[in-house]
This record gives C-alpha cells, structure tokens and sequence, in this order.
C-alpha cells in the first residue's frame, strides 16, 4: 500500500535524529577480515594476536584496566576503537600516535579520572561519558580536532571556561554527564558552548535538579535534559537555567527524559517556554507528584508548534480530572500527543481550535471522547489506537463536527459494528481510515466514511465483503489481511482499488478474473493463505504469470499450497498439472477411447492366440484336480480294476490307438477296451455294465461317428446312470470333432443333457496345444489307487504321481 499522509509531527525533529545518530553510533559487532569484535569476553588485557589490518576493534564490556602503545601501536589502519564499559582509570592520549586514522574512539563507562591529552587530529568520535572525571577532561590540544563532530564528557562540577579549547569548533553533538556536584552553592558558573548544533545534559537521577550555570548557545538547535527532578523548591532554579539556553533564536527542539515533577511545576514550564522560539516539546517519562491545583492562565501566542507526552505516570488519585484535561485542551498549538497515560477523557476546547494533529494513543478513553465537539474544526489527524472505544457507529458520530478531518486511526480498540447501523453519520472528509485489530465483521462495510480512500480493516472478523456495496467508488487502498476471508473481492464494488492486501486468510480459490476485473490494481499481497491446489488454480497462477513481478508481493515464496498434502509447502509456481485431468469431457473421452481400443486389442489379441481354448482348458484341469481330491480314496478303490474305461466308434479307433492309449498307458494306467477286456460268453451289455463298474473313469471319445453307434449310447447311458445314482464323478467327455447340436438325434436325451451341463476337453488341431490337452486328462487320476485283480486277490500297483509340465507351444 502507498503510504499514509505522514503527519507533520514526524519531520519536526529531523534535524535533532541526525545528530543523535551521530551521537549513539553503534557498531554491529561483526568478525571479518577487517573488523573483530571480543566484546564480553573477559579480557582484562588487549589481545597480542590481533591481525594489524584491521579496521575495527571492538574490546567492549570486559575487565581491561590499562591501555599501553605496545597494545596498539601496530594498527596502523585501525579506525574503530570501543573500549566501553572496562576498568580503565587512567589514559594517556598518545598510546594513539601511530594510529593516525584513527575517527571512532569510546572511551565510556570506565572509571577514568586522569588523562594525559595528545592531539589525534584524525578524531571525529570522542566519548568520554560516564566517567569519574572531577571537572571536564578538555585539553587544550582538543582545540586542534577540527574534524571531530560528537563529543562526550562527564564531570561532576563545571569550572568557568571548561570548554573554551573547544568553542571555536564546528560540533554536532556534545554530552554533557554531570555527577551530583555541579558547583559550589550559591556560585553561578559561566559556560560558553558555540558552534554546537545538539547539546544533551545528563543528570545524576538521584539527586534534585540545582545547576546554577549562564550557559549561552546562540547556535544550538536541539536540547536534550535526562533525569529531571524538580519540586516547588527548586523549580525556579530549572526555569532560570532554561532562560539561557532558549535565548538563542535558533532553538527548534526542547526534549526532557525522565523528568519528575510537581504539577504547578509542569505548568510554570509550558507557561515559561510558551513565548519561547521553541518549536517542538518533548517530554518521555513524565512523573506528577503533588496535588493537581487548578492555575488560571491564557496561552499567549507561541512559535511552539507541537508537544509530545509519552508514558505519564500519576503519584496524585484524588484529583479534578478537569482541571488537568482544560490545560492541554486549550492549548493554542497544532499537534498535540498524549500517549501511554491513564487519562479516560479529554475536554472539548471552548472556542475554535488550532489543532490539527491529535494522538491519544494508549489511554483509556471511551466512546464518549469529543461527543458533540464542535471546536476542532481545524483538526486533520486524530489517533485514538489503543483506548477503550467499543461502538463503530458513536466513533462515526464524533467525527460529524470535525470538517477538516482526513486521517482518523482508531485501531486496536474493541470496536463492533452491527448490522442495523447502516446509517453511519461519518464527516465526508475522512480520506484515510485505521479499523485495523477490533472485532469488526462483515457489517463494517456499511458503516464506512463515503470518499475514503485507504482503509484498513486488517485482524478482524472479516469472513466476507459483500458485492453490493455502491458507495465506495473513492477506495484505492484496502488491507484485509489477518481475516477469515475465502475469496479476493471483484472491483466491481471498488471502481478505483489499486492496492490490496489479503495475506493470512483463508483463501483457497482466489477468483481466475481477479486482475480482469480490477483493472486499476498496482499492488496486490495475497501470499500465506491456505491455497489448495486444484485444477481450479491453474487459471489464477497464469494471471499472476501475465501481470508485472512488482503488482503481485512476496511472489512466489509466500504463495504455497496447502492441500491436498502431496502438494502441501510447494509454491504455486511450481504447482504443475496435466489440462487432461482438468477437463472432464475430454478426460471421460480420452478414458472412453482407450478402453475400447483396449478391448478392441485383447479381442484380436484373443482370437490370434485363440486365448479362450487356453483358458477353457486350465478351467477343466483345475476342476478335475479338485474333483479328484474331494473323492474319498475308499470309494474308489472298491473292486477297481481299471483306471479308464475307453468309449468310441470304430471309425475312430485309429485316433484312439495311436493317440489316446499310447499317452494314457504310458504313464502304467489300466485301460479297459471292449476288444481287449470284454469277457467272451457274456452279453454286450453285461460285459459293458461290468467295465464301467470296475473302471475309476469312462472316457468318451465324442464325434460325429459317436453319435452313429447304438452301442455308444448304450456306454454313455450306464456311466450316466453311474453318475445319477451312485453320486461318483466318472465321466471325462474328449470332444474329437465338431458335433453340430442340430446333428444330434432327439433319442440320445442324455447325450444332449451330457454337453449341456458337463464341461468336455476339445482336441485341438494345433500340435502346440496337444500338452496342455494331455495335462488335463492326466489330471483326472492323479491319485494313488489299489486295484484288485480278476480273483480278488489284492496287489498293491505302483502310486502314480502325475508330474504337470507346461505343454511345449
């Protein structure tokens, strides 16, 4: 977001910043080639073993007690030196002589109380603080540091021209610690201090203020007093003392630091310092003790353009709160700011303001503040962070008598805002709006000043802004961030929005036309949301793609995914995925599609390697394996006395002969034929009952010429017949060729039912698949069987355990 309009109240002590820089330099304790730092270290001595190209030693905060020229003699680049917070008591200036660049020495917080002088010219940074100097430590060889620019003594009692070798130099900063002895009493020393643009005292905080010193600066810009302590005794003594230095037309700045003081005190100051040249007051650390007495004073006219108070603390409970309010109410200035205190209220002034900067920061005030105020007609700023204001709707009442108004900041409240205050009654000049850290909701964005321009609304309750607001056309910069948002808002309500901030909501589909839409945005932040990172996605990451690096902030590392969790902590830019699975119909086509040419290929693939045979024929085999198992082996050795009983028609015996048997008895199976094991004498029928009955399986050898032969129906009915009443599994049908159904006569019923129910072994044609048709009949007996022999005399044949190869192809 651009910035804010910067109030005035931030410039007027530019000058006084500056030199302060100058003053408190410090220096960032780093280890490099040319800089070592030993700080905290415990060295009660100056190392030997530092390299001599270094520019930068800092030795600060240890127990060294002397400084020799053998300790630093050697480095002769050297242009840093702190030696703070030490034990050094006495020093002779010219250890420094062979370190002729030396700018930056700081030689604070030891217990210095001689020192022997020698001109290091090269001096820009002398620091001699807090020390147990007894006067200044100024020589007259300081006369001839025309480079130095910062300057810090401390003694505990000023001597009449103490700082005359140094009056004629052209300094930015001088510290001044003065001990609790500062002159003999009843003794008013003289002191000129010139050509000093920033001129700070230090006093002991213990003791109560009594420097009685004629100290002229006619050049001085800024002054800054530390530990102020004052009663109705010595509150003169200050005032006289002030005299001096305000004198000079040049003054600007006026800064008090920890002061305490008695209420009337405080006002005999401003009443004091009112028609002074004095621009700019400060006062940080502003203790009241007494009672607060009412004082009847008009302000007179004044060049002061700004008081600032930060962090009063009251020792008085019992007071008229009016009393103390009527003095900084009425006071005839531009800015005013009152921070960190306990005050819960401040008055309306009687006539028309001057004000036009107010900031109450950090103070108790209510809903009530300024109700029915109409004197700040002038005001442009006012601050209200960090108070006790709870209603949206009485803040917008406060500002209807305050036309000039531009800038109001009330953040960090308790604000709520409710949804039947949509008549807000706010000032039409409010240009920029501080909502940020309440407890607003969606309803905020009815009750907001017509022509604003920035508004922040950042760590609410925001869950949604609502798309029919019309009144709002002026918006150019909106913060939401830190809110329970779900979406980026469209333009369409905010015509002239050209910044955006919706960082840390809840974010997971930002809209894809987000940038068409808001055509005018020149900076959006939109980062550390909970993105989730779907097809939906790929539309918004392309827009971001498409605009300027410097529109979009913190891209792409603040832009993560956040679901699903395979994708979880990648960025958005590298969040990658495939325009198939985003497009339904083109992925229901592309699935459609590959899976009929997947069909479309098993198919031919099945018919070229004739697939289905294969499979029908590892289906019969498993069967007929699992059939043999489940067979009680008592049953089946019951006057056996064959293994196979073989059924087929003469025209097919050669077929039988050559192929069958030889692969059957191959493997010592018993096959039973009818021309070689029909007993002579004995009818067909019986002797066919009789090998069906002492026979494990009957095997019929289907085909055309089967069905031709009354004596192979006959066969296949009584091993039906076996099968029907007897429950034994005995059947193995061996299809050798085709047999049309219609080809098969209506009178052989059980071999139509047979090939309708039963599964048969088809003899394939191709040689390749001729082993895998033999494992299959093998199959059926594998199983050991005791056969019993034409005169019951049991003999125990050899088991037969079928080993199952893989047919060769």
């Amino acid at each position: 977001m651009t910035q804010d309009k910067e109030p005035v109240i931030r410039t007027f002590h530019l000058v006084c910043i500056m030199t302060l820089i100058v003053g408190t330099i410090t220096q960032i304790c780093e280890e490099s080639e040319f800089e070592v730092c030993m700080s905290k270290n415990n060295l009660t001595h100056v190392p030997k073993n530092l390299p001599p190209t270094i520019k930068s030693l800092d030795i600060s905060q240890n127990h060294i007690s002397e400084l020799r020229i053998s300790d630093i003699s050697f480095l002769l680049g050297l242009k840093f030196l702190k030696l703070s917070h030490n034990r050094i008591q006495r020093l002779d200036l010219s250890v420094f002589k062979f370190n002729q660049d030396l700018e930056h020495l700081d030689l604070s917080h030891n217990q210095l109380r001689k020192m022997s002088c020698y001109p290091v010219v090269s001096l820009k940074h002398l620091d001699l603080s807090f020390n147990d100097f007894d006067v200044l430590p100024i020589c007259t060889e300081f006369g001839n540091l025309t480079q130095l620019s910062f300057l810090g003594l401390s003694a505990l009692r000023f001597r009449q021209l103490d700082l005359l070798p140094v009056a004629y130099l052209h300094l930015n900063y001088i510290l001044l610690v003065l001990g609790d002895t500062y002159a003999e009493e009843n003794v008013r020393e003289n002191l000129q201090i010139l050509n000093t643009k920033t001129l700070h005292f230090v006093f002991h905080p213990n003791s109560l203020f009594s420097v009685q010193a004629n100290i002229s600066a006619n050049t001085l810009r800024c002054l800054q007093l530390t530990n102020i302590k004052l009663n109705d005794g010595n509150c003169q003594v200050f005032v006289k003392f002030l005299l001096g230095l305000t004198r000079g037309p040049t003054l600007l700045n006026l800064t008090f630091n920890h002061m305490e003081t008695p209420w009337t005190c405080l006002v005999n100051i401003f009443r004091f310092l009112w028609p002074r040249p004095v621009e700019y007051l400060n006062i940080y650390n502003l203790t009241i003790d007494e009672k607060v007495k009412e004082i009847k004073f008009t302000y007179p006219e004044t060049s002061l353009k700004a008081l600032k108070i930060e962090h009063i603390t009251k020792r008085v409970f019992l007071f008229s709160q009016t009393v103390l309010y009527r003095v900084f109410s009425e006071m005839n200035i531009m800015m005013l700011t009152i921070s960190d205190t306990p005050l819960v209220h401040m008055l309306c002034p009687h006539a028309p303001s001057t004000f036009k900067f107010l900031n109450f920061s950090q103070n108790v005030f209510t809903d009530s503040v300024f109700d029915t105020c109409s004197t700040l007609v002038s005001l442009e700023t006012l601050i209200l962070q960090k108070n006790s204001l709870k209603n949206l709707f009485k803040v917008s009442l406060m500002t209807k008598n305050m036309p000039s108004l531009e800038i109001l900041d009330v953040s960090w409240n308790s604000l709520v805002s409710h949804a039947y205050e949509e008549n807000c009654t706010w000032v039409e000049s409010i240009v920029v709006l501080n909502l940020s850290s309440n407890i607003l909701t969606d309803s905020v964005f009815r009750c907001l000043p017509p022509k604003v321009k920035v508004l922040d609304l950042h760590n609410n309750r925001i869950t949604n802004i609502p798309k029919d607001i019309a009144y709002l056309e002026s918006l150019q910069e909106l913060n939401v961030a830190f809110n329970s948002l779900t979406g980026l808002p469209g333009c369409g309500t905010f015509n002239s929005l050209s910044a955006l901030i919706i960082d840390h909501n809840s974010v997971s589909h930002p809209s894809t036309d987000f940038f068409q839409s808001c055509q005018k945005i020149r900076s959006m932040k939109a980062g550390n949301n909970p993105f989730q990172c779907t097809c939906k996605l790929r539309e918004f990451i392309k827009s971001i793609d498409q605009v300027s690096s410097e529109v979009v902030q913190d891209w792409p590392d603040s832009y993560k995914c956040h679901y699903p969790e395979r994708y979880k902590g990648i960025l958005l830019k590298d969040f990658h995925v495939s325009p198939l699975s985003c497009n339904t119909v083109l992925l229901i086509l592309t699935i459609v599609s590959t899976m009929l040419v997947s069909a479309a290929t098993v198919t031919f693939l099945c018919h070229y390697f004739d697939l289905p045979w294969y499979l029908r024929m590892m289906c019969q085999w498993t069967q007929t394996r699992r059939r043999a198992r489940n067979i009680p082996l008592e049953e089946l050795q019951r006057n056996l006395q064959f293994h196979a009983f073989i059924s087929y028609s003469g025209h097919d015996s050669a077929w039988v002969k050559n192929e069958l048997l030889p692969n059957l008895e191959k493997e010592n199976l018993q096959i039973c034929l009818h021309e070689r094991n029909f007993i002579p004498g004995k009818s067909i029928v019986e002797n066919i009952i009789t090998c069906i009955e002492k026979s494990y399986k009957s095997i019929f050898v289907l085909s055309p010429n089967f069905i031709q032969s009354e004596w192979c129906h006959y066969e296949l009915y009584f091993a039906h017949h076996k099968l029907f009443h007897e429950g034994s599994n005995n059947l193995i049908l061996i299809l050798l060729k085709p047999i049309p159904e219609n080809n098969i006569p209506r009178k052989y019923r059980k071999l139509r039912a047979l090939m309708a129910q039963r599964t048969y072994l088809e003899w394939p044609t191709e040689k390749s698949k001729h082993g895998l048709f033999w494992a299959n009949i093998r199959a059926a007996f594998n199983i050991k069987l005791t056969l019993a022999s034409d005169s019951d005399d049991v003999k125990t044949q050899k088991s037969q355990e079928i080993q199952f190869k893989r047919p060769g192809l």
